[in-house]
């Protein structure tokens, strides 16, 4: 049986991995073009390209792989299953009609939930206890099509959307290895989604990363474990962008706070303690503006930032 295998980010490349030990046939990888990255916009190989090279597997990087031309040469290695597992586009259905067996995707949520491009940094930000990975059939729709198999994943208080990232990518790696004698000969039965439970998860806005000092610790917390390690949470200090990479509740009575949200309270090497709208935060991993990111032990002993000074 000829396989295809589609994806991007790290979050595949254990996918991919597992159907080469198993002595699946992988006759192409398809992932994205190279992309710049760094402050010298160097164009960088997707980690899927990377290690399918290092498996001299063949890689296509279509720009849109519903042109005509994409789908073309996708259509000459002739595959009998199309595997994804966060490639990063929506398929056509002129590439879905290409293998007999379909093609199927490691989407890394419980579906219906958290169809879209972030489900795994959404599901931290929105506080969610569990989560998990729904092996699935594609369709034409985002993330609509039938489900195969799910498996269960919790969410610890503790976990970033990097930490998460690898548990859902084992996770998924797994139920695929399952699966995968059943759907080889086609005998796979799969379970329309309810629509009517669906949420969704659009890719992250910079928006979405700006930090509202007047909701609740706990929001605030989340949202800065759910853009960790990528795209990280910030908020202004005199007029620049100032990140947070990482952060603690602390245990204090909100009664007894009289100030602004966002208004520092102490900056010492425990971290800055900032009012948030029902208590406090502690900032332990910040990054000002033109500097790397670094402790709060750090951060605090050049610090011109003092109590009272308001963020955002």
């Amino acid at each position: 049986m000829k396989i295809v295998f589609m994806g991007t980010p790290a979050f595949a490349v254990p996918s991919l991995q597992m159907l080469l030990e198993q002595g699946y046939e992988v006759v192409a990888v398809v992932t994205q073009p190279d992309r710049p990255q760094g402050r010298k916009k160097t164009l960088t190989p997707s980690p899927v390209k990377e290690a399918a090279l290092a498996l001299g597997l063949s890689v296509l990087q279509p720009e849109r792989m519903r042109r005509p031309e994409a789908v073309a040469e996708l259509a000459t290695y002739e595959p009998d299953l199309i595997v994804t597992a966060a490639y990063g586009q929506i398929l056509p259905k002129s590439v879905l009609d290409l293998p007999k067996f379909g093609c199927v995707n490691v989407h890394g949520s419980l579906l219906p939930k958290y169809r879209g491009g972030a489900p795994i940094q959404r599901c931290i930000i929105n506080g969610e206890k569990v989560t998990g990975v729904t092996l699935m059939y594609m369709a034409e729709g985002l993330d609509t099509g039938d489900m195969i198999s799910r498996v269960e994943v919790p969410i610890e208080d503790t976990d970033t959307s990097g930490t998460l990232f690898e548990k859902l990518s084992l996770a998924g790696c797994e139920l695929l290895k399952n699966e995968m004698p059943r759907l080889a000969v086609g005998r796979v039965q799969a379970t329309p989604q309810d629509d009517s439970e669906a949420t969704y998860a659009p890719n992250l806005s910079r928006d979405d990363e700006r930090i509202d000092w007047n909701a609740s610790s706990l929001d605030i917390y989340n949202r800065i474990r759910g853009l960790v390690p990528f795209s990280g949470a910030f908020t202004l200090w005199n007029g620049e962008t100032f990140k947070i990479w990482a952060a603690l509740r602390p245990d204090r009575n909100s009664t007894n706070i009289e100030a602004v949200p966002g208004t520092v309270l102490a900056v010492s090497g425990d971290g800055v303690e900032v009012v948030t709208g029902d208590g406090s935060l502690l900032l332990t991993s910040v990054q000002p503006a033109g500097k790397k990111a670094m402790t709060a032990a750090d951060f605090s002993r050049g610090a011109v930032m003092k109590p009272g000074m308001v963020l955002g």
